[in-house]
């Protein structure tokens, strides 16, 4: 299956505002909306829930983590790339930094306390067991802020399905926080039964 990198040109006519104010807020069009705006209900979708966040009680640091480590759980190179990349532009310390792209723990508390409830959302498909909430809320968080990562989720899990399946090309402008996957699918397959 071919999925082609849409311009504001070639993109179907109802995706066609949307990557135009993408291109206004970024500076440049993002493949990762491109490769979207095949569907204007992805594109809109994806769009709409990164304009939301713009009122998240996470700090953009905060947000940058929660959209680093759902995109590394998930192995999507792409993400991964864009992420680092904004994190560099919301000043996120280098050594904080270093150690998502490694998967290693921060020496931060706060900072630890939200990625292991992101990590533990993603294995544990939300039903989180109520220590690492509990750490959680004692690292500061409440509600409103597992509400934001779980919209940070739900935003990154529809770039990291997409990107593998439509090999969505790495921008130039990510290019320097290129990162390499460990996700393979060797050796798994789904049993379509008789067709």
């Amino acid at each position: 299956m071919q999925f082609p990198v849409h311009t504001k040109e070639t993109a179907p006519e109802a995706s066609r505002a949307t990557l135009t104010a993408t291109e206004k807020k970024y500076g440049f069009l993002p493949n990762v909306f491109g490769v979207l705006a095949e569907s204007p209900t992805a594109l809109q979708a994806y769009a709409a829930i990164n304009t939301a966040l713009e009122q998240s009680a996470l700090s953009p640091i905060e947000q940058q983590i929660v959209a680093l480590t759902v995109s590394i759980t998930n192995g999507c190179a792409y993400c991964v790339a864009a992420h680092s990349t904004v994190a560099q532009m919301v000043r996120m310390p280098e050594d904080i930094l270093s150690a998502l792209r490694e998967q290693r723990q921060c020496a931060d508390r706060k900072l630890t306390a939200l990625r292991i409830v992101v990590l533990s959302i993603l294995h544990h498909r939300g039903w989180v067991p109520d220590d690492d909430l509990e750490f959680f809320a004692a690292a500061g968080y409440g509600p409103r802020h597992l509400l934001d990562v779980l919209t940070i989720v739900a935003l990154k899990t529809l770039s990291n399905y997409t990107n593998p399946i439509a090999h969505t090309p790495l921008d130039p402008q990510f290019a320097s926080q290129a990162w390499k996957t460990t996700v393979t699918t060797e050796g798994e397959s789904i049993d379509h039964g008789s067709r």
